[in-house]
């Protein structure tokens, strides 16, 4: 059987490039925008809002610290979004990503509480659903985790990570292989080229194959 992932991280085939214009994208409230002010979220609410009514300054703010946690610098990255979100508390991605630093030092209680806040902002913040199942898996709570993995692809379902989750989640904590195959399929689809990926779900086809050769044979 071929090896998986088991870290929090996003998967090897998305290049930091990319994974910097993700981390801005949280700032949109369904987290999968194409671009980092798009039907942001207001300070004052959860609702959405035009680019214009996010100010340049909260912008500039939000960038620096998305700077600072896209270079690995993790402290100067949360003390960069707890300063922002003292100024703008209404922001979700900000939370979800001070959520991502704090459960990278195993703080999971208090990244869970940012993640509850941003979700109280948009009950349909797909990173910060993502996140939440990224924290249900890892404190053994699968079903949990598949709940908020499967709310975050219902919210966004072209949102690749929540996808290559659910596989994760499905193929080693669930034992449900047929899943966890369409959900690296979607991966793939959403998320682009990943060799690591693409072996995985050969692996994935084969063994279905084989399990279902044998169960026809006892038959």
């Amino acid at each position: 059987m071929l090896s998986r992932r088991f870290s929090d991280c996003p998967p090897r085939g998305i290049a930091i490039p990319q994974l910097f214009r993700l981390i801005v994208a949280a700032l949109v409230a369904g987290g999968c925008a194409s671009g980092p002010m798009e039907n942001a979220a207001t300070p004052s609410s959860g609702g959405r809002a035009s680019s214009a009514e996010v100010p340049p300054r909260v912008q500039m703010l939000y960038e620096q610290a998305v700077t600072a946690m896209a270079s690995g610098d993790a402290d100067e990255a949360e003390l960069q979004f707890r300063t922002f979100l003292l100024q703008n508390p209404g922001y979700p991605g900000a939370h979800v990503n001070l959520a991502i630093l704090l459960a990278g030092k195993g703080e999971d209680e208090s990244a869970g509480e940012h993640l509850r806040t941003a979700l109280s902002l948009d009950p349909e913040h797909a990173a910060a659903l993502n996140q939440l199942g990224m924290l249900e898996r890892r404190n053994g709570r699968f079903l949990e985790a598949e709940s908020a993995y499967m709310k975050a692809v219902t919210a966004s379902p072209d949102y690749a990570l929540a996808h290559y989750n659910l596989g994760i989640l499905n193929e080693l904590y669930l034992q449900r292989l047929d899943t966890a195959l369409e959900h690296f399929e979607r991966y793939l689809e959403y998320g682009g080229e990943d060799e690591q990926v693409t072996k995985w779900v050969a692996d994935l086809k084969r063994r279905i194959d084989t399990f279902e050769r044998t169960a026809n044979v006892t038959e």
